[in-house]
């Protein structure tokens, strides 16, 4: 007797059984359901395989501060989320050069992957491993576990996915210098801000070594940073404090021994910040007694001597270090790479993706933080298409009504008319299309509507690899999964005026909160929106208060 006809017998046997339901979970993912009512003379009801909508796979690569803002705030309800990364923790990266001196201990500023993901009305799945390979024609990651290799099971495997989020984050970028591999440090991970103190420490424990000599011991405390940037330059006073506040009362002999350099092969240091922090943070470290070395570029490094060449002069320089920190920007990780040649982007240096962050090229892979930029579309490309949508009456002119009807799709489709209005300190669209002397003007037609636009996408600029950009990304897009199905039917997004209709969503829109330099000494520089600069002591303060409010995780 099979089990649909054990369940009809047990059911027609009990005739005062009005209605009965039995529905039970099949492997398939269907449903069958029984129904049995006298009144309908005794009929049988099955239902058969009604399916379960399946939960689209989500396949997330990384937990740095991309990967984790969108893992916080999404809601997992209708998607089978599985998270592939070197690094079972998330770290807060901006505190990574005080960890290398012990102002701040590394496991303050770590938080488990798997303590972030628990979710209440579901689950999340991680697994500790790196990313080999994305195919995206077969929509497939392969993997290898990181874990030791002695341990039983095979380490390789691979996840088929339907959305997957790349965010990876960059590795260093050595420029192909020889010898840095080999005898510099890095400061990307909670690893290397620990290994750089443990070689601190050996720099100072060897140099009061008996049998040295003096140029011996200067050789081994001579710190030297590549790297002009926000975190070399936070690291070059964060060891200048150490130093001057500590290992010199530990190591009395060798205190007026050390040497701490900065090497910029830009003309100043902090070139991403005002001018007037560049200045300030130049003469702080002067004060310190911080040498600072710009227009010079590194050619080699070797165990001994660092090689340069000074970019002015052109002549060749070459000085000895007990340590070397290169920090100078961020290169591609291998797998984004191969994953660029698949995609038709081969030829550029890193991943571009839309003002939605998708792939370029791929409808299912979205990429965040620092393996990627947003390639936003010049306004140029489509003035023609915008005038033809606003000029509703055919009329071959827009008139400023005209115009206001279409302006606030046109700033959100294109953040850099905003951005331009500014700059040249406008208040109202309408000013966009005044003549040449400043002078309003009733209408305007194409060639007038295009000369209005036509400085515009001056402003575009690429962003920042920084944490802030890499967050903001990542809480963006969770939003743009939790409301897919809603924005379906009732898209949110601006005007399509090249074919119609409207964008789903409203394009990513970064939001600069403002940037800070610790400069050591309980003084720091801040740079905040609407032109905003602080510097001091009080700046110092204020630093500690932004990370003081930061709360890692939810």
């Amino acid at each position: 007797m099979n089990f649909f006809s054990y369940f009809n017998r047990i059911f027609h046997g009990h005739p005062s059984a009005s209605k009965f339901f039995v529905i039970s979970s099949l492997s398939s993912g269907g449903l069958i359901a029984h129904a049995d009512s006298p009144s309908e003379g005794g009929k049988s009801i099955f239902e058969l395989n009604q399916k379960v909508p399946q939960k689209k796979k989500v396949v997330v690569l990384g937990t740095g501060w991309a990967g984790t803002s969108f893992l916080k705030d999404l809601d997992i309800s209708s998607y089978d989320v599985q998270v592939v990364s070197p690094r079972n923790y998330f770290a807060f990266t901006p505190l990574l050069p005080s960890v290398t001196c012990g102002t701040v201990e590394a496991r303050s500023i770590v938080e488990p992957v798997r303590n972030i993901i628990k979710k209440r009305n579901g689950e999340i799945n991680f697994w500790e491993a790196e990313c080999l390979k994305i195919d995206q024609a077969n929509r497939k990651i392969f993997c290898r576990s990181i874990i030791d290799e002695n341990l039983a099971g095979n380490n390789e495997f691979s996840l088929q996915y339907d959305y997957l989020i790349i965010a990876i984050g960059a590795q260093v970028n050595t420029f192909n210098t020889s010898g840095v591999l080999e005898h510099c440090h890095f400061l990307k991970e909670v690893e290397d801000a620990q290994k750089i103190r443990r070689t601190v420490i050996d720099c100072f424990e060897k140099a009061v070594l008996p049998g040295l000599t003096e140029e011996e011991r200067k050789t081994n405390l001579h710190f030297v940073v590549v790297g002009g940037g926000p975190t070399g330059i936070e690291f070059a006073a964060e060891l200048h404090d150490f130093v001057h506040e500590d290992l010199v009362n530990i190591y009395p002999s060798v205190k007026d021994l050390v040497n701490i350099t900065v090497i910029q092969s830009g003309d100043h240091i902090l070139n991403s910040f005002d001018e007037r922090i560049s200045s300030f943070a130049e003469r702080k470290f002067q004060r310190d007694g911080i040498q600072v070395l710009t227009g010079h570029r590194v050619v080699s490094v070797s165990d001994r001597l660092i090689n340069m060449k000074n970019k002015t002069t052109g002549n060749d320089d070459s000085m000895p270090h007990g340590m070397v920190v290169w920090s100078t920007g961020v290169g591609t990780h291998p797998v984004v790479k191969d994953f660029m040649e698949q995609v038709g982007q081969g030829n550029r240096r890193v991943l571009a993706t839309d003002e939605w962050l998708r792939v370029k090229g791929c409808e299912n892979v979205y990429a965040l933080g620092d393996c990627a930029t947003v390639d936003q579309k010049k306004i140029m490309e489509d003035i023609s298409e915008i005038f033809k949508a606003a000029d509703k009456d055919n009329s071959g002119t827009l008139t400023i009504e005209e115009f206001q009807d279409v302006i606030e799709d046109v700033i959100i489709r294109y953040p850099q008319v905003e951005l331009y209005l500014n700059s040249k300190h406008l208040f109202d669209v309408a000013d966009l299309l005044r003549d040449t002397d400043g002078n309003d003007r009733l209408e305007v037609d194409i060639e007038g509507f295009k000369l209005a636009l036509s400085h515009v996408d001056t402003q575009m600029k690429s962003l920042p690899a920084t944490a802030q950009v890499a967050a903001q990304q990542g809480a963006y897009l969770s939003r743009c999964f939790n409301i897919w199905d809603k924005c379906k039917d009732n898209p949110e997004g601006p005007r399509k005026f090249r074919s119609g209709g409207r964008h789903e969503f409203r394009p990513f829109r970064y939001r600069h909160l403002g940037q800070f330099a610790p400069l050591g000494g309980e003084q720091a520089a801040a740079e905040l929106p609407g032109d905003w600069v602080s510097m001091g002591h009080s700046t110092q303060w204020l630093w500690y208060s932004v990370y003081a409010r930061l709360d890692m995780v939810e």
